[in-house]
């Protein structure tokens, strides 16, 4: 008990969170995003298939269209909630038990109605423990450490999809309930941080920053210009995941889907370690806008291949790259986010606003791409997709170099 304490002291005192806690709080993000990936990606489909027959497509429309504008608003909602109570910890508490029951409960829907309406409230539930874990981040995690927070968080995607992969197994076919697999494995990674962990007190992470003309705080506008650039890529993003397998498919009608899914699993996992490591160096280098540029820059190289792929070969080139690039630019925005925001005391607030750069693109996507394919192919839509790629690493480009409390400690 004495070294815990001496290792406590120490770490407050140098202004860096603590290595147990960062991990712990990694592995409840994972369990965030495996608490919807499999469903809306795996599970969802055969249950509204089972409803509904023939008439599953338009149901699976339909509960995406309802679902993100209910993820939008309560990710808000319970954002400024948790900012309001001064506290995360039960609120996330909350929707981890929400969201659980309703996912164990999904195979009681007898209509499609019922469906879609347990959809609603279940998105209600797991964004009222996404948005106040979200922001936690914010009140724990100093600059100097959110590159590595960026590297850890790009493994919650890879394990959402592997989750997927996992509870479709032949060996767990007794769970003829699979999303009751999926809720125990988000109750064991989500639990421990809530339980075995406390973050060590950082108070300058909740300082009063502007309306606030603290020295260095960052300005309004940088916010802006952050949620825009991330908006952009995750418009591209959005495109390649709803329709990677049809464009494949558009240059060999023979490409199977097991090595679609191959494929954007690899990317996944790769690109979580190269984050990992990029996020340590940008870290030690003090240069934390550098690896968003560099993602957005490469995100536009890789469409602007698919753009003029001839075959599958270059496609999945052009798919890889943007891949890496794109996914890689998430998982630091993700963190780097955190450093732009202009107050603390609205920090759930404000990134429940930058999460409609996520459910945004998911309702303009599907109705664009319908717009644009059909008429001038897929090239056309990468070509501009590149574009928006392009504009996002212009507008990283225009923000000063963060250094953040670095540079506030060398000032003091």
């Amino acid at each position: 008990r004495g070294h815990g304490t001496v290792r406590t002291i120490k770490s407050t005192a140098s202004g860096q969170q603590s290595a147990r806690f960062m991990y712990l709080y990694a592995l409840a993000m994972a369990g965030g995003a495996i608490a919807y990936m499999p469903f809306l990606t795996i599970l969802l489909p055969i249950r509204a298939e089972a409803l509904a027959g023939e008439g599953a497509l338009s149901v699976i429309a339909v509960v995406a269209f309802a679902g993100a504008i209910a993820a939008s608003i309560a990710n808000i909602g319970f954002g400024w909630a948790s900012d309001v109570t001064g506290t995360r910890r039960p609120w996330i508490f909350a929707g981890l038990l929400l969201s659980t029951a309703l996912l164990v409960m999904m195979p009681l829907a007898t209509s499609t109605g019922m469906l879609v309406a347990m959809i609603v409230f279940w998105q209600l539930g797991l964004n009222m423990m996404l948005a106040p874990l979200a922001a936690w981040a914010g009140d724990s995690i100093p600059d100097s450490q959110k590159g590595l927070l960026g590297g850890l968080l790009a493994f919650a995607p890879a394990l959402g999809a592997l989750s997927g992969a996992v509870v479709t197994l032949d060996g767990f076919t007794p769970f003829q309930n699979r999303e009751t697999l999926v809720a125990l494995i988000v109750v064991l990674m989500v639990s421990p941080l809530l339980l075995a962990s406390k973050a060590l007190p950082i108070p300058r992470l909740m300082q009063p920053a502007p309306g606030t003309e603290i020295a260095g705080s960052p300005p309004r506008k940088d916010a802006v210009r952050m949620w825009v650039a991330r908006l952009l890529v995750q418009i591209a993003e959005a495109s390649l995941f709803a329709f990677l397998l049809l464009w494949f498919r558009s240059l060999d009608r023979a490409f199977p889907e097991n090595d679609a899914a191959r494929i954007f699993a690899m990317v996944l996992g790769v690109a979580a370690f190269i984050a990992l490591a990029v996020g340590r160096w940008s870290d030690r280098s003090d240069r934390p806008i550098l690896p968003l540029i560099w993602g957005a820059g490469f995100a536009a190289i890789g469409l602007f291949v698919m753009s003029l792929a001839p075959n599958v070969s270059v496609a999945i080139t052009g798919y890889v790259i943007f891949g890496l690039a794109s996914s890689i630019f998430l998982a630091m925005h993700s963190s780097q986010t955190l450093r732009v925001l202009p107050r603390p005391q609205t920090r759930g607030r404000d990134l429940g606003v930058f999460n409609l750069t996520n459910t945004f693109p998911s309702l303009i996507m599907p109705g664009l791409t319908l717009a644009l394919v059909p008429t001038y192919g897929f090239s056309t839509l990468f070509m501009l997709l590149a574009g928006l790629a392009t504009s996002a690493c212009l507008l990283l480009l225009s923000l000063p170099r963060y250094s953040g409390e670095v540079q506030a400690g060398r000032r003091a």
